[in-house]
């Protein structure tokens, strides 16, 4: 009897630990806040969150301009602000939550530079050799990480240099008895993590690579040529598909509709624009121009148009996002979603010939 009771003890025990983690942690965002809002109230130290986790909490993996503003308006409605910002630091990157003073601007003007802080290449582990290491250490590093230079540290925050295949092969091929990493290494490329993605291209294009040094002065990642080109491929890509979804789209409409039809789905609020052809219209008024079953019939297409316009308007919506330039790109998601909706049209436009 003794044992059930401890047995039946415990189980209450749990539930009401079940019960109090589940009040610590509501599924709803605005109840996250207002958590924490009485928190700081309280003189409670506010929590310490990733931007990663922020974002979480809305449902979304990016800083998109739609999630970005919901998150503002939410912070905003319960007095809280993050610092550092959540839209400025790396998506992995922590974020104090604290109430907002009397002095607090009620919006943020965000540095409009892209700096090298938010890129995944500035927030690693960095692998270095030490001045005195062989240089049989060096070329083994490098070769199973697949890199092509290697710095020479003697902790975080003392950089001596920097060994590459181009070092090694110079002193070899010149037969320089060299056998320590500090008898190969050359002077190091460091930039501030402060510094923008345009500024540090220069130094990348020299030197293949920069080291990326935060404010505290340790290194906080390696960011080489090849990391660069792929960072300006996930920034460019949605730009290409947008484009060419939207040229698409004035290919599929061009020469169906009269002045007066293009003239007719204007934004109101541009009453003083003119529009003589297709691609005077905005994606939003693409969608309204298509919406109309009157409208959609002068395609002369055999496909359905509430899906079809279903699929343009979330494009619309992506473009938004996109025409913010976002150095974290698009999700996954959306990337695809592009991709293959590009696709579509360009089918549909053979097919139509």
């Amino acid at each position: 009897m003794h044992d059930a009771s401890i047995f039946e003890s415990q189980i209450i025990l749990d539930s009401n630990v079940f019960s109090m983690t589940n009040q610590a942690t509501p599924n709803n965002p605005s109840d996250r806040l207002a958590i924490i809002s009485e928190q700081l109230k309280k003189g409670v130290a506010g929590p310490t969150e990733t931007v990663r986790t922020l974002l979480s909490w809305f449902n979304s993996e990016r800083r998109g301009y739609r999630v970005v503003t919901t998150i503002n308006k939410a912070l905003s409605e319960y007095d809280l602000l993050t610092e550092p910002n959540f839209e400025s630091t790396w998506i992995d990157g922590a974020v104090t939550f604290k109430r907002r003073s009397n002095s607090s601007p009620d919006e943020v003007v965000l540095d409009p530079t892209f700096r090298l802080g938010r890129l995944d290449a500035a927030n690693k582990e960095v692998v270095f050799v030490k001045p005195t290491d062989n240089l049989d250490r060096a070329i083994t590093l490098m070769l199973t990480n697949d890199f092509s230079q290697l710095p020479v540290m003697t902790s975080q925050r003392e950089v001596k240099g920097v060994v590459s295949w181009k070092t090694i092969g110079s002193k070899l091929a010149l037969g320089k008895p060299c056998v320590q990493c500090k008898d190969f290494m050359e002077n190091a490329q460091i930039v501030s993590d402060d510094v923008s993605l345009l500024d540090a291209v220069q130094v990348i294009s020299n030197y293949d690579y920069v080291l990326i040094q935060r404010f505290d002065k340790t290194i906080g990642g390696v960011l080489t040529a090849s990391d660069l080109s792929a960072q300006f491929k996930a920034m460019a890509e949605p730009f290409l598909l947008v484009g060419e979804i939207e040229n698409g789209v004035r290919h599929l409409i061009h020469g169906k509709f009269t002045n007066k039809d293009l003239q007719a789905v204007r934004d109101e609020n541009d009453s003083t624009r003119k529009i003589n052809t297709p691609s005077d219209l905005t994606f939003g008024e693409y969608v309204r121009l298509l919406g109309f079953e009157e409208n959609w019939k002068k395609l002369n297409v055999q496909i359905d148009r509430v899906e079809f316009i279903r699929k343009l308007d979330r494009v619309r919506e992506i473009r938004n996002d996109v025409m913010h330039f976002d150095p974290e790109g698009l999700s996954s998601d959306d990337k695809r979603f592009l991709s293959e909706f590009a696709q579509f049209l360009k089918r549909l436009r053979d097919i139509c010939r």
